[in-house]
């Protein structure tokens, strides 16, 4: 499936490739790397503000442009493609989902506004395993007056090492219900463990020794499960565009090489076997952009296979650019093995966003659960 972008529509998509192209290259994740910065770049957030891309999914009465998921999904892909360290994800998508979808009518006036400008970051503290999976919650939010007191631990949250508001999924009532807990950095119990990633975009273990929230924190009064997932689903893919981005970029960069580099008096891409292979990443590139397009429009439009669409769209970003991202190494051949060469970046940022929110097999299982599999 494709679609084709309103006027707007293109003009955010060309603005967002112009951006990163120009502003965020792969050379600057280099030099944050190098300066040991772990993926914070405050200079880059200030100019993301500028832009309004902080607002994309926030409605217009918060100060936001309201552009929808196909609007956001065409960012997401222009970061890919530079592998930008940004707080998009996490703040422009999934946190102004979060208050979007589930939050009170005080907690929107409170934070969708902060999130719109850039003022404010946020970051989803879900996960507590070494895989994801988001009905394994065993932290706890226990009722205490009229607030809830939190304990347990959340592992590797993105932009958990500079977010200021996390959205903490925890376990209410002893039951199987879970409930979103809105978390400022600074509140008391709460311990921060900053990790240096292999992608260089960090992020953090979270440690929630009894920490105390109003009532008031809390996002919805239903299963906060459903709400969960409804985000994650936006969130996967917003995260699926992001990989087409960057596996595009891989696969144009090694494009490049095959036309330019000669082995044996003669182009390597005269080769026949690396033609064929390179036909291979071709197909699965148009398949991954058409399970992107459908999943940004399917969002948009409120469809009820969003989930499925949602699952489809990260297989297959996963999957592709796990192919992708190892066929540029190896194409490059030795230089493609060095630290010098931006390959190396490409596959380490490749196999962290794998993982995030459900690899390949977690979203395959899922598909064909929700289809009755």
């Amino acid at each position: 499936m494709t679609f084709i972008l309103t006027e707007d529509q293109q003009m955010l998509r060309d603005t967002a490739m112009a951006f990163a192209r120009d502003e965020l290259p792969i050379s600057r994740l280099r030099g944050l790397r190098d300066a040991g910065a772990n993926g914070v770049d405050a200079e880059a957030r200030a100019k993301l503000a500028e832009l309004g891309f902080f607002g994309v999914l926030v409605p217009e009465a918060y100060d936001g442009s309201d552009f929808g998921m196909v609007g956001m999904g065409q960012i997401m892909e222009a970061q890919g493609r530079t592998l930008a360290a940004t707080p998009l994800l996490q703040t422009a998508l999934i946190g102004a989902s979060v208050l979007t979808l589930g939050g009170s009518e005080t907690q929107r006036d409170q934070w969708l506004g902060k999130i719109a400008s850039g003022e404010t970051t946020t970051a989803l503290a879900l996960d507590e395993g070494a895989h994801h999976n988001p009905a394994a919650i065993a932290t706890t939010a226990k009722q205490d007056g009229d607030g809830y007191t939190l304990s347990g631990s959340k592992r590797f949250v993105p932009n958990g090492q500079f977010a200021d508001l996390f959205m903490v999924v925890a376990r209410t009532g002893g039951g199987d219900g879970l409930s979103l807990f809105l978390v400022p950095r600074e509140t008391d119990g709460l311990g921060i463990n900053t990790l240096n990633t292999l992608d260089a975009h960090g992020a953090a273990d979270l440690m929630l020794d009894g920490v105390r929230v109003d009532a008031s924190a809390r996002v919805g009064e239903a299963d906060g499960l459903i709400l969960t997932e409804q985000v994650l689903d936006l969130a996967r893919i917003g995260l699926a565009a992001e990989m087409l981005g960057s596996a595009t970029m891989a696969f144009e960069m090694t494009l490049e090489y095959l036309q330019t580099r000669k082995q044996f008096g003669q182009l390597i891409g005269s080769f026949q076997g690396l033609q064929h292979r390179a036909a291979i990443m071709f197909t699965e590139l148009e398949l991954t952009r058409s399970s992107v397009a459908a999943a940004l429009s399917a969002a948009d439009t409120g469809r009820n296979d969003v989930a499925e669409l949602a699952s489809l769209a990260k297989a297959r970003a996963s999957d592709t650019l796990h192919l992708v991202s190892n066929e540029c190494v190896q194409m490059h051949g030795g230089i493609g093995m060095t630290d010098a060469h931006e390959a190396g970046f490409i596959l380490k940022r490749a196999r962290v966003a794998e993982a995030m929110y459900g690899g390949g097999a977690f979203h395959r299982d899922r598909y064909a659960r929700l289809q009755g599999f």
